[in-house]
C-alpha cells in the first residue's frame, strides 16, 4: 500500500510524520498493494483547542474512495481517532464481497419469484422513525460528515440558506444535493455552482 502524509497549510513536524507512518501500518495489514492512503493534517483556528487539530484520511481501494475525518487536541490524538475509524471502514470494505453469496433459501425464493409462484409481496409500511439533532453546516462539512459515517445520503440544514437539504452519493461517485421547496415548483437538474448536476 502506498501512503502519503502531508500538511494542509501547515508544516508537518518529523516526529508527527513518523508517528503517522507507523500508525498507517495498521491499515497496510488489512489492505493490499492496489490500495493508496493519503493522510492530511491541518489546523482549524475557529474550533476549540480540544479539537483544533484535524486529520483526514482518503483511502483508494480497488478504485473506490473512502474519506474519513477526525479532530483532536493534538495531531497524534487526531491521527489515532481517524485511523480507528478508517480501520473499521477498511475491514467492512474488505469483508463486503463475502456477504454477497446467497444462501440456498434465498436462491429458492428468487426462483419462485422468477417463475411467478411466490406469494404476493405485502404492502410496504414505515416500521421505524429516527429523530436526531441537526446543526447548520456548509455543503463541504456535510460531505465530510456523510463520508465519515459511511452513509449514502445525509440530511442537514444549510448554513447558507438555513433550509433543510439532502446530500446524496450518485452512481458516478459525485454528489447530488436536494433542496426541498415547500409549495414551490419542481426544478429538474439545476446546475450546481461547483459544476455538479
Amino acid at each position: 500500500m502506498k501512503t502519503i502524509v502531508k500538511g494542509k497549510n501547515v508544516e508537518v513536524p518529523e516526529r508527527v510524520r513518523a508517528y503517522a507512518e507507523r500508525k498507517l501500518q495498521r491499515i497496510e495489514r488489512i489492505l493490499d498493494d492496489r490500495s493508496d492512503a493519503v493522510l492530511e493534517l491541518s489546523n482549524e483556528q475557529h474550533r476549540s483547542a480540544a479539537d483544533a487539530h484535524i486529520a483526514e484520511v482518503t483511502l483508494s481501494i480497488d478504485g473506490q474512495m473512502l474519506h474519513t475525518r477526525a479532530a483532536g487536541i493534538s495531531y497524534q490524538a487526531a491521527i489515532d481517532e481517524v485511523l480507528d475509524k478508517v480501520e473499521r471502514r477498511a475491514v467492512d470494505h474488505r469483508e463486503k464481497p463475502r456477504l454477497r453469496a446467497r444462501p440456498e433459501e434465498e436462491k429458492q425464493i428468487l426462483r419462485r419469484i422468477a417463475d411467478g409462484t411466490a406469494a404476493p409481496v405485502s404492502e410496504r409500511r414505515i416500521v421505524k422513525t429516527k429523530r436526531f439533532a441537526i446543526e447548520p453546516m456548509f455543503e463541504e462539512d456535510a460531505v465530510s460528515a456523510m463520508e465519515e459515517l459511511g452513509h449514502e445520503f445525509f440530511v442537514f440544514v444549510s448554513a447558507e440558506t438555513e433550509q433543510v437539504a439532502i446530500l446524496y452519493k450518485r452512481d458516478d461517485g459525485d454528489y447530488g444535493l436536494i433542496e426541498p421547496v415547500i409549495g414551490g415548483n419542481y426544478t429538474k437538474g439545476k446546475s450546481h455552482p461547483n459544476g455538479r448536476r
